[in-house]
């Protein structure tokens, strides 16, 4: 870790987005969430001025993240690498098991419904109970999510998070996201650039790190990223120094 220092911008980067507590500010709720005009504008800056080398890096569904950012379809990896959007727009779904998720879900429902605080988002591939509302019942959550987990076998994982425990199809990552982008175009050949702040970011932040990319954990917390940025407002900020510079404006015309 590189201390609250960032490293030098280069034109080559490829960029790898967080998007909860990383571009957007934590709320209580994952629909509680807004995007505005100046935040699609910076994204839609930086993709071009990378030669359209960004991608959204989300446990959100892909549904989810266009719904965010609208109008913007961007390419992005969804429900931590189980479904991803390539550059060329091309949808890739990893096949899972689906009896024993809807199974999972409905005892996951009846208990966030007697659980008042409790919410339980189902994203299809996978489910993350939330507790960030009630957080006296995180060791109850946790006992009967590990329960889940562990009647669904070895094709799934538990993902722990911040205020949320996800149930995900195992063999899939934020890393292993990063690592088909990065073999395909616009993304090859640039050096990733990753910025997240949560353990699922973790992943990511050792296949960028093997790659001899950028690697940066937002807020304070053990982390193998090789460099550290206060908060989400740090974050926009340091795109856009990135942006003013190669951003659209100052991206090669095309023919």
């Amino acid at each position: 870790m590189s201390g609250s220092s960032l490293p030098p911008a280069a034109a080559d980067w490829a960029f790898f987005l967080d998007i909860d507590g990383t571009l957007l500010e934590h709320a209580d709720t994952p629909d509680a969430v807004r995007v505005d005009g100046a935040m699609r504008g910076l994204l839609a800056e930086l993709q071009a001025g990378a030669g359209g080398a960004l991608a959204l890096i989300s446990g959100r569904s892909v549904a989810d993240i266009d719904g965010l950012f609208a109008p913007l379809l961007l390419p992005a990896a969804g429900q931590h690498g189980a479904e991803r959007r390539d550059g060329a727009g091309r949808m890739h779904r990893h096949d899972f098991a689906e009896a024993p998720v809807r199974r999972a879900a409905k005892r996951l429902a009846a208990f966030a419904a007697a659980h008042p605080g409790l919410l339980l988002e189902d994203k299809g591939r996978s489910l993350a109970l939330h507790y960030r509302l009630a957080p006296q019942l995180a060791d109850e959550a946790g006992a009967l999510v590990d329960e889940v987990v562990a009647g669904l076998g070895e094709g799934f994982e538990l993902q722990r998070g911040k205020m949320v425990l996800e149930i995900r199809p195992g063999g899939r990552d934020k890393g292993s996201a990063i690592g088909e982008f990065m073999a395909e175009p616009p993304f090859r050949g640039r050096t990733p650039v990753f910025i997240g702040d949560d353990l699922t970011d973790e992943f990511g932040f050792g296949v960028v790190n093997g790659m001899g990319g950028v690697s940066v954990k937002v807020g304070e917390g053990p982390s193998q990223a090789r460099w550290r940025i206060a908060d989400a407002a740090a974050v926009r900020a340091w795109l856009a120094q990135w942006a003013s510079r190669w951003g659209a404006r100052h991206a090669p015309q095309r023919a």
